[in-house]
């Protein structure tokens, strides 16, 4: 039932390309408590804390003439929230297994456009890593992954006084080679070129090659298998120190090893095939995360919404020694994390991904908000992998009088098969796999992202020593 007659600011344009025919995107967010969660709380906790944070909480997009915009409606809150029975007295190992069941669920339901594009899910069994767990989906034609965290931090406070603010690490990028102007302008404009060029022959006519992570089926809204792993921000720092480069270099390398490992394992001969990781890329002027109310403020410097681009990053080649040796395979480890470094911090420098922005938006304006979605949508499905990555908050935080143990998010409802997401939270760092359900093993793929840390860790040791 519509709440009034008032219409809302028009949907933005990445808000019609995640509701298309082709692409329905979503965010999933997993707060693990330390205690479990009291049931008593959450519609209290949902009427007065989240759903004040943005308007668009509170609508559903109506289309009118071709154009969507987003209209005010009456919640209702049985209609968002679920709390799912499971079987009682189970082990923790045992609600792993239906922890991760009911978020493939999840995956493969839509959100209804008939009422906001939200829901809360209340798991209030202990796995092995919580007591429990606060399920949040929200629809990606809310807002981009930016905004979807400032949202999630405003329904949270500071667990030690709730009073302070909580606060952010720094943020570093690597440092740009000394070069002369001039190199710097010719540098820029071939990188801008190749990497746009690329960038389009990837998106329409190259594909990846098919492998042990790659079926190249669109899995939008089929079962999908999940893993997550957690790895010491210190530990990281301290290889970033010793390798001079910066975290997302370390993170970076770790993930394109790992998964050449897993090829390599399920198949040797796919240690060379093609493989392209998607990197998702936040177009603001980056900061630390603002509050709602500024960012709904005209011309916000971190405005709500979708601001986003991608890049195309190509997966290195894996090249074993027939023998162990080990000098030889720590190179291959920093040989990882090098070229990560070198191509991401090319590929930044270079104008392409504010090109493919502008790209999209000529796509938008000639063939239409569909045209788009499709060239987006074959952007991912035509790529082995996709990487994004959050900031997350240094002190622990609570939801009501419920610490937050850890947390992580998974993009549901995208068509490529390997989707890797990464978040920093209270000197952790914690990385989830979402994967295609029968094609990926997550215990071996898990195994082998283990492998390729403690490689690039001792690597890493011995080039210091």
């Amino acid at each position: 039932m519509e709440l009034e007659e008032e219409v809302l600011e028009p949907v933005s344009p990445t808000g019609h390309y995640f509701t298309s025919s082709v692409l329905s995107v979503s965010n999933l967010a997993v707060l693990e408590t330390e205690i479990p969660f009291d049931e008593s709380q959450t519609m209290s906790l949902v009427q007065n804390v989240f759903l004040p944070i943005s308007p668009r909480f509170s609508s559903i997009m109506v289309e009118n003439n071709g154009k969507k915009r987003w209209k005010r409606v009456e919640v209702k809150l049985e209609d968002h929230v679920t709390i799912p029975i499971f079987p009682p007295n189970l082990s923790p190992e045992s609600y792993d297994k239906y922890l991760d069941d009911y978020i493939s669920k999840l995956a493969v339901e839509r959100l209804s456009p008939e009422k906001p594009l939200w829901e809360f899910h209340i798991i209030k069994y202990p796995t092995s890593n919580a007591a429990g767990n606060v399920i949040i989906k929200l629809h990606h034609a809310l807002g981009d992954g930016f905004s979807l965290m400032s949202a999630l931090l405003s329904c949270l406070q500071r667990a030690d006084d709730p009073r302070l603010p909580l606060t952010f690490p720094s943020r570093q990028r690597s440092q740009p080679k000394s070069e002369s102007l001039v190199t710097k302008v010719c540098s820029s404009v071939f990188n801008t070129l190749s990497d746009f060029w690329w960038g389009i022959s990837n998106s329409t006519m190259d594909e990846d090659d098919l492998t042990p992570i790659r079926s190249g089926k669109g899995i939008e809204f089929q079962p999908i298998a999940v893993s997550t792993m957690t790895f010491s921000l210190d530990q990281i720092k301290l290889i970033k120190r010793k390798l001079g480069v910066t975290i997302n270099d370390v993170l970076t390398g770790m993930i394109f090893l790992g998964t050449r490992l897993y090829m390599q394992e399920i198949d040797k001969s796919s240690r060379k095939a093609r493989g392209t990781a998607v990197v998702l890329l936040n177009t603001r002027m980056m900061g630390d995360y603002t509050s709602i109310q500024e960012m709904i403020k005209p011309n916000s410097k971190m405005p709500w919404g979708n601001h986003f681009t991608f890049l195309h990053v190509p997966i290195p080649n894996l090249f074993l020694p027939e023998d162990d040796h080990p000098h030889e395979y720590s190179s291959i480890a920093l040989e990882f994390v090098s070229k990560a470094q070198k191509i991401i911090s090319t590929k930044r420098n270079s104008l392409a991904i504010y090109l493919t922005s502008r790209f999209l938006e000529i796509l938008n304006r000639f063939g239409g908000h569909e045209a788009a979605a499709k060239y987006i949508r074959s952007t991912l499905k035509n790529s082995s992998m996709v990487i994004s990555n959050m900031i997350g908050p240094v002190e622990q935080m609570a939801l009501g009088n419920h610490r937050i143990k850890g947390l992580y998010f998974l993009v549901l409802g995208s068509p490529e098969g390997l989707d890797v997401t990464i978040v920093s939270y209270m000197g952790k760092v914690r990385v989830a796999f979402k994967m295609e359900k029968g094609l990926i093993d997550p215990q071996k793929f898990k195994s082998c992202m283990e492998n390729a840390f403690e490689m690039i860790l001792k690597a890493s040791d011995a080039k210091n020593n």
